[in-house]
């Protein structure tokens, strides 16, 4: 087993009045990229040869925001930050090169604190994208009936073993 997958964590996050969340958890997978191997282009053909799509390196933004069109997986390539999950008072999680975080559709983020040198790399399963809802800015019921009709994904955007870490979704 790797040493990654012991280290697995999950976030059971709640809806709020203005994030519709998940019934899925957020998944961590610190140190599941090798920092040597964390670069965004080793990152961006890691998660497209395991079938993820859409790739972009960037930050994440440091506004509250929620995706409804697709689940997302984020790589950490540089820099350091703590991101926040869930809304105020959710999950805190600082990232570093080589952590990565496995979002359910729904599920709020934000940068809550970081440099300009923090980066990930993005991507979403086949068919998905990252189309952003502020938070606040869809009725929570809405953003469920859409989030409700999308596909899990097949495969783990870093080994791509089916399901991998997605097994955490499929219980």
């Amino acid at each position: 087993m790797r040493e990654w997958a012991r280290a697995m964590k999950t976030f059971d996050l709640s809806p709020t009045g203005m994030i519709p969340n998940s019934r899925l958890a957020l998944i961590l997978l610190p140190g599941a990229i090798a920092p040597r191997e964390a670069t965004s282009e080793a990152v961006m053909a890691r998660f497209e040869g395991n079938g993820w799509q859409g790739t972009w390196v960037y930050t994440v933004f440091d506004y509250w925001h929620y995706h409804v069109e697709g689940h997302e997986v984020l790589g950490c390539v540089s820099g350091e930050a703590t991101v926040g999950f869930g809304g105020d008072g959710g999950a805190e999680i600082a990232m570093k090169p080589g952590d990565v975080v496995i979002i359910p559709a729904g599920v709020g983020h934000k940068r809550l604190s970081g440099g300009s040198e923090f980066q990930v790399v993005g991507a979403y399963p086949p068919g998905q994208n990252g189309a952003i809802t502020r938070a606040g800015g869809m009725a929570i019921d809405e953003a469920e009936r859409k989030i409700a009709v999308l596909r899990l994904p097949d495969r783990d955007p870093v080994t791509g073993v089916a399901p991998g870490a997605i097994a955490a979704w499929r219980g």
